[in-house]
C-alpha cells in the first residue's frame, strides 16, 4: 500500500514538473506589456531605480508563479478552489479584524511584506463559480443563480465593508463573467441588470456607500465645483492627457507627474503619464496591446475542453477588458475615481503577482486542452 501510494506521488509530481507548453503568443504579449510598464514607472517615478527595482522583483515573481502554475492541470485546479475560495474568503475576515492601510483596512502585515487579501478574490472567485456551474446542467436556472449570487455577495460585501468599492466591483464583475459566460438567456441577463440598476438609488443612500465615494461620483459630473479638492485628480489627469497630443512630449518629459500636479502618478494615475509622454500613437498601440491578449484568452476559452476551464478562461479574459476600461475611463475623466490601477503598469505588488498567477492558469488551460479533465 506504501509502496503504491509512493508511486502515484511520484507521478503527480513528475506531471506537474514536465516541461509546460506555454501560449507563446500570450507569453510575448505580458513581456511586452511589462516591460512597457516598467518603463513609465520609471519616468513617473522620476528614475527611481528602487520602485523600479521593486516592481521588477514583483514581476519576476510573478512570472515564476504562471510557469509553475502553467503546469498543473486544471482538474487539480478545480479540485482546489473549494479551499482556496474559503480561505481567501477568510483572509478577508482577518483584515477586518487586524487589517491596516491609508483610511482602509486592506492590507495584512506580514512582517517583510504587506499582503492585500483583496486581490486573490479576483483570481478565487471566478474560480469557484465555475467550479459550481461545472457539473451542473448548461444554462443555469434561477436556483443556481441564486447560489452563484449568494457566492459572490458575500466577498465582494466583506471587501466593500473595508472600504473599498472598486476592487468589490471587480471581484464581483469577475464572479458575474463567469455566470454570463455559462449560457444565460438574454432574458435572464436583461432582468437582472435592471433590477441592479433599479436598486442603485436605494444603495446611494446605505451606509455601504461612505461620503466621500459619493463626492467622487459628484465630482465626475462637475469637477470644475471643486478644483483645489475633490476635483484636482480629474482635472490634473485630464490635463495630462490632453497636453500628449498626438505622439506626446517624449519619455521621462511628462511636465504634470515631474512638477508634482498630478496625484498618483505611480500607480492609479500612471497612466495619465503615458499619455502625456506616448500621446495618441501610443495610447492605441498600448490599448491594441491589451486588446490582443484579451482576445487570446478569449481564444484559450474557447479552445478549453471542459466547462470549468472554459469559464474560467473566459472570465479572466473579461476581467482584463474591465480593469483596463475602468482605469482608462478614471484618467480620462469618463469614470469616477475608484483606486483600479492600470494592469501590470502601475505600480503595486499584489495585483501584478496575482494578474500573473491568472495568466499561469490560463497557460494550464492552454496546454491541457487537449484533454478532457
Amino acid at each position: 500500500m506504501i509502496e503504491m501510494l509512493h508511486v502515484r506521488m511520484r507521478r503527480m509530481v513528475n506531471r506537474v514538473l514536465t516541461k509546460p507548453r506555454i501560449d507563446l503568443p500570450l507569453a510575448v504579449g505580458l513581456l511586452l506589456l511589462a516591460l512597457a510598464g516598467l518603463g513609465t514607472l520609471y519616468s513617473a517615478a522620476d528614475g527611481s531605480f528602487s520602485l523600479v527595482g521593486g516592481q521588477a522583483v514583483r514581476f519576476a515573481l510573478g512570472f515564476g508563479l504562471l510557469l509553475l502554475i502553467s503546469r498543473i492541470p486544471p482538474s487539480a485546479l478545480r479540485n482546489w478552489t473549494p479551499w482556496l475560495y474559503a480561505g481567501s474568503t477568510f483572509l478577508l475576515v482577518v483584515v477586518a479584524v487586524l487589517g491596516e492601510g491609508r483610511g482602509a483596512d486592506r492590507w495584512l502585515n506580514l512582517g517583510v511584506m504587506r499582503f492585500q487579501p483583496s486581490e486573490l478574490l479576483k483570481l478565487t472567485m471566478p474560480m469557484m463559480v465555475a467550479w459550481y456551474l461545472h457539473p451542473r446542467q448548461l444554462p443555469p436556472g434561477w436556483k443556481d443563480i441564486a447560489m452563484v449570487g449568494l457566492l459572490i455577495v458575500i466577498p465582494a460585501g466583506l471587501i466593500a465593508k473595508q472600504p473599498d468599492l472598486g476592487t468589490a466591483l471587480l471581484v464581483a464583475a469577475a464572479g458575474a463573467f463567469a455566470l454570463f459566460l455559462s449560457g444565460m438567456a438574454w432574458w435572464r441577463i436583461g432582468l437582472l441588470l435592471g433590477s441592479a440598476a433599479a436598486m442603485v438609488p436605494v444603495i446611494w443612500h446605505l451606509p455601504v456607500i461612505h461620503q466621500y465615494q459619493r463626492d467622487r461620483v459628484l465630482t465626475l459630473l462637475n469637477p470644475e465645483s471643486d478644483p483645489l479638492g475633490n476635483g484636482w485628480h480629474i482635472i490634473q489627469s485630464q490635463i495630462a492627457v490632453g497636453s500628449g497630443g498626438a505622439f506626446g512630449k517624449g519619455w521621462m518629459h511628462s511636465s504634470q507627474s515631474r512638477l508634482d500636479f498630478l496625484p498618483e502618478h505611480t500607480t492609479d494615475f500612471i497612466f495619465a503619464v503615458f499619455s502625456e509622454e506616448f500621446g495618441l500613437v501610443g495610447v492605441c498601440l498600448m490599448m491594441a496591446l491589451y486588446a490582443f491578449i484579451i482576445g487570446r484568452c478569449l481564444w484559450i476559452a474557447m479552445e478549453a475542453r471542459d466547462t470549468y476551464s472554459r469559464l474560467l478562461a473566459g472570465a479572466i479574459g473579461m476581467s482584463l477588458f474591465v480593469y483596463v476600461f475602468v482605469n482608462g475611463g478614471m484618467v480620462s475623466g469618463m469614470l469616477p475615481v475608484v483606486g483600479v490601477p492600470m494592469p501590470m503598469v502601475s505600480y503595486g505588488g499584489t495585483s501584478a503577482v496575482t494578474l500573473l498567477t491568472g495568466f499561469g492558469m490560463l497557460m494550464s488551460i492552454h496546454a491541457h486542452r487537449k484533454r478532457h479533465d
